[in-house]
């Protein structure tokens, strides 16, 4: 049945959620068709357009997620169909607006967005679907006119063959919003697919496109890392990934009539399969604007750092789903962009550190040139790229056909700050001059030289004076056709007014006092008089009235109508040939984007460096440039007075600084040890965020720094248990190892945090002594291992490349016998001499009971390992494995016995549960002073729990196994 809004269901729309006002068929028959609607993902939204798009409303499950995530209560539920029917909810356009974008770019849930079918006797149709890799069809409705999106949505395609321990994955990725670029891959990968984990880190990629193969074993693994990289999977038929059109639809889609047989990408069968994928996927031919747009490209995985999800997570690399300031993460940190372009940029180079020596100080020269000239990067950031417009965005526009002449305008407004721009990088003659001329004077110099054409053309055919009312107009001079009807518009116009004139002479009133000349769009130029004057052309035939309303007579003249109606057909007429002569100049400007994307992705560039001298300016205490150098050659991380730049930008924190040393051959793994909270996790972390600023160009937090060229950054911090995928805290740490342990090479930097506890501290200390060893003497590379076994440090004395450092604390005496812990945060060598667990227990406000229970027991289990020589005691790393104790007695005499001595237990745990509040009483007053009620209670319960022993006395004295058993204590 068709639904309609009448109406009232328009409702409030100044309110935050409009009201959704139905008649009952109405609600019935909407009420009926979600009914016949087709099942949903669980990560997938709809919204049902309402009003033409002015609100928007959700049903059932959707109507309560968007009550508890937009309104946070559900007293905005109503129900269509009486209490009991559906639930609903409305949006605004603006919370609209906002909840998609949160729930693509933030929660990487899909969208489906229903309008009402109008024009074929009603009905719903689904008019959008958005996907976080695929905003194609919501962008205008996300972004509009705005340009701040943070980074660009990647979408990527993957196949797998495998031949017997082979695994060739193939990869095709597109960036679906901005630049019409295609990239593929091919590699070998190993049984975690490390390789195309870090493709995923490397690109950023939101949503990936793969077979729906349910018996392919390796396909599995990819899509649980792809579950742990937040990336939405989208699987498609095995049909989809066909090639046999491939050829054909490339030669579609490239630019610069390139032959698709003569690519050498074509050669890649299992990445053309996933190219084939994206284009079914995208719907890429279905649209005319990308034919002979795309350019097609091989993504080389090693000229950037290899990063694994957990790397990303351990280093704060982004804030994705978390809610904090910016500067927790270090994209934020660095982020100090004046332009959308520069943040995504950044985005992008913060997971894509430089593998070339020369590249990297290449960017550091030019950090360096705005480091050391503070007017060069004020008057960038200030002047020069904060009111630059993103050029991505606007060629959307043009690309899509939506654009106008105010867009023309934009791009005209940029060319015309291109010599400021260029002015202001020439004023600098400092060291780096050279550099500065040749990757961004010389670059500006040959766009502006191939622009200079389009600015010539927008001054010629657009009135520039109209602009500053914010009028958009082809000026009348450019073409004959149009100055002609200008001028004969500007006759006419003058012959008007004399006209309503002689009216005014010829009724007697006073010209735009009592007589009003007026023009709207349904009478055109007319005449208005006052109710009280209509007399006046009442009964006069030269005088047509037109309408009576409460302003007054509305009328005109044969000779005013046939002015208006002429000036109507040339304003008609001139606005035609202005819209015909603007899709021209439109259509021309478009033909600019090739040599406008590349000064975009300059200025780009521009604008991340002038950021990273910014943030290494201001920083409480100023960065360093790095020295950088490849690994190997007794060259490795050497830093002095290092800090985390995360941390120490925190509001009241003080920051202690630490030095660090990893040398391959000498120091290369290292133990650190040390109190909960004393800096363990800090001090490793802040090490690999150093290595990666390092490596994407950035200065570091340090007072010096050498720093040696990693191939990859692998970490496994942190206990992070994943009940909802099915994997508990240790299967997740060890299939974090795992991939460690099979992608790391003798140039990585491994990081691993309190590895082994997700078990038993038996097989947690073997699984971390082998893991250790296995690094150290096989993989060789540099390794931070932060762990609570000391036990580990005996590593040192086997293997001289692992050194143990330990974190300090001090811990003091009160004058009431109490001790304090205080944590200083200082790794020093050596190993920590103690466990401080239960002071910080202490320092966590535990009660008073409950500490001093934990340190007699911690004391008992202490007392029992110095005496068996097992357990985890500090002298000798190998743990003897727990035995089975053999007794001498009878197997009857063991289980009568078992028997007393149960017995027995279970007496004397009622004797404790009795006495325990008054024995818990007297030892919270024994902190006041009062020592006689704690010795009155404890007398209490030993003289019931010696007269318990006389009753047993007798039973225990005739059985050979609990006197075996005493004998034992």
């Amino acid at each position: 049945m068709a639904e309609f809004d009448p109406p009232s269901a328009i409702g409030h729309m100044d309110k935050d959620q409009p009201d959704l006002a139905l008649d009952k068929p109405a609600e019935a028959g909407f009420c009926q068709f979600f009914a016949s609607l087709p099942e949903k993902g669980e990560t997938t939204v709809r919204l049902f357009e309402r009003n033409g798009g002015d609100y928007y409303s959700a049903h059932g499950d959707d109507a309560l997620y968007v009550a508890d995530q937009v309104y946070k209560t559900t007293t905005v539920i109503k129900y269509l169909g009486g209490s009991a029917g559906l639930p609903s909810c409305t949006l605004s356009r603006l919370n609209a607006t906002a909840f998609l974008k949160d729930m693509l770019v933030n929660k990487h849930h899909r969208i489906e967005i229903w309008a009402s079918e109008t024009r074929k006797g009603g009905g719903w149709r689904l008019a959008k679907s958005a996907s976080p890799g695929n905003l194609q069809s919501v962008e205008e409705l996300l972004f509009g006119g705005s340009s701040e999106v943070s980074s660009s949505p990647i979408v990527l395609a993957v196949s797998l063959r495998t031949t017997g321990n082979d695994k060739l994955v193939g990869i095709a990725y597109t960036d679906a919003t901005t630049m019409r670029r295609m990239g593929v891959a091919e590699f070998v990968d190993n049984e975690t697919f490390s390789n195309f984990e870090s493709v995923l880190i490397q690109l950023g990629v939101k949503e990936c496109v793969m077979p729906d193969d349910s018996q392919n074993y390796g396909l599995k693994k990819i899509k649980a890392i792809l579950s742990r990289c937040d990336v939405v999977v989208t699987e498609r038929r095995r049909a989809d990934f066909g090639t046999n059109d491939i050829e054909q639809d490339l030669n579609r889609l490239l630019a610069n009539g390139m032959d698709a047989t003569k690519l050498p990408e074509l050669n890649m069968a299992i990445a053309m399969q996933c190219v084939a994928a994206l284009i079914k996927y995208l719907n890429l031919l279905a649209d005319d604007s990308n034919f002979g747009e795309y350019t097609i490209e091989t993504h080389d995985l090693s000229q950037y750092m290899r990063l694994d999800s957990a790397a990303v997570k351990a280093l704060n690399l982004t804030l994705t789903g978390q809610a904090g300031p910016k500067s927790m993460s270090l994209t934020g940190l660095l982020d100090k962009c004046k332009t959308a372009q520069g943040s995504r940029l950044l985005g992008q180079w913060v997971k894509q550190p430089l593998m070339s020596v020369e590249d990297i100080q290449a960017r550091h020269n030019l950090v360096e040139a705005f480091f050391e000239d503070s007017q060069l990067r004020q008057t960038m950031q200030e002047d020069r790229l904060r009111s630059f417009p993103d050029l991505h965005r606007l060629a959307r526009k043009f690309q899509r056909g939506s654009a106008s002449l105010q867009d023309v305008v934009r791009v005209y407004q940029v060319l015309l700050g291109l010599p400021a721009l260029q002015e202001t990088l020439e004023e600098y003659t400092g060291e780096h001059a050279a550099l500065v001329r040749e990757v961004y004077i010389s670059p500006l110099r040959e766009y502006a030289e191939s622009l200079r054409k389009l600015q010539e053309l927008v001054e010629t055919t657009v009135d520039l004076e109209a602009v500053e009312n914010h009028e958009y107009l082809i000026k009348a001079d450019f073409h004959e056709e149009l100055q002609d009807t200008r001028a004969r518009m500007n006759e006419v116009l003058a012959a008007l007014q004399p006209e309503a004139e002689r009216v005014a002479v010829s009724l007697g009133v006073e010209f735009e006092k009592r007589l009003k000349f007026e023009r709207n769009s349904q009478y055109g130029h007319h005449l208005r008089l006052s109710r009280a004057d209509a007399s006046k052309i009442r009964g006069k035939p030269e005088f047509l009235e037109m309408s009576t309303q409460k302003a007054g007579v509305l009328f005109t003249t044969q000779k005013l109508r046939m002015l208006s109606n002429e000036f109507i057909e040339l304003t008609e007429s001139y606005e035609a040939l202005q819209g015909n002569l603007a899709k021209e100049v439109i259509t021309i400007t478009g033909s600019y984007f090739p040599v406008l994307e590349l000064l975009n992705q300059l200025i780009a560039h521009i604008d991340v460096i002038v950021s990273f001298a910014h943030v290494a300016v201001h920083a409480p205490i100023q960065y360093v440039r790095p020295k950088m150098a490849p690994m190997g050659d007794g060259s490795g991380i050497v830093l002095k007075g290092a800090r985390h730049p995360c941390v120490e930008i925190q509001d009241d924190v003080s920051f202690i600084e630490n030095d660090v040393s990893l040398v391959p051959g000498a120091s290369a793994f290292q133990i650190i040890t040390g109190p909960n909270m004393g800096g363990k996790s800090t001090y490793i972390r802040q090490i690999g965020v150093i290595v990666l600023m390092a490596q994407i160009g950035s200065f570091v937090p340090c007072q010096e720094a050498s720093v040696a060229i990693v191939d990859s950054i692998l970490a496994r911090v942190g206990a992070n248990d994943s009940q909802l995928k099915g994997i508990s805290t240790f299967m997740a740490e060890m299939l974090e190892t795992a991939s460690i342990l099979r992608s790391a090479t003798r140039n990585s930097l491994i990081i691993i945090d309190e590895l082994g506890r997700g078990t038993s501290t038996y097989d947690g200390f073997g699984l971390a002594w082998a893991i250790a060893e296995h690094i150290c003497t096989k993989i060789k590379c540099l390794s931070l291992f932060a762990t609570h076994f000391h036990e580990l440090t005996q590593l040192a004395d086997k293997e001289p490349s692992v050194t143990n450092l330990h974190v300090t604390a001090h811990l003091s005496s009160l004058s009431s016998g109490q001790k304090t812990l205080t944590l200083l945060y200082k790794v020093l060598p050596g190993v920590c001499d103690q466990s401080f667990g239960i002071h910080v227990a202490e320092l966590a406000s535990f009660p008073e009971i409950v500490v001093k229970i934990a340190k007699r027991k911690a004391a008992e289990l202490e007392d029992f390992e110095d005496k068996s020589g097992g357990g985890s005691g500090s002298n000798g790393a190998q743990l003897p494995p727990k035995q089975p104790r053999v007794w001498a007695s009878s197997d009857e005499a063991v289980r009568a016995g078992g028997m007393i001595v149960d017995r027995f237990l279970r007496e004397a745990a009622g004797v404790w549960r009795a006495e325990q509040p008054k024995q818990q009483a007297a030892l919270e007053s024994t902190a006041d002073g009062s020592v006689s009620a704690a010795s009155a209670a404890t007398a209490r319960l030993l003289e019931a729990l010696r007269g318990l022993r006389a009753k047993y006395a007798g039973e225990m004295a005739g059985n050979e196994f609990v006197q075996e058993v005493l004998r034992s204590l």
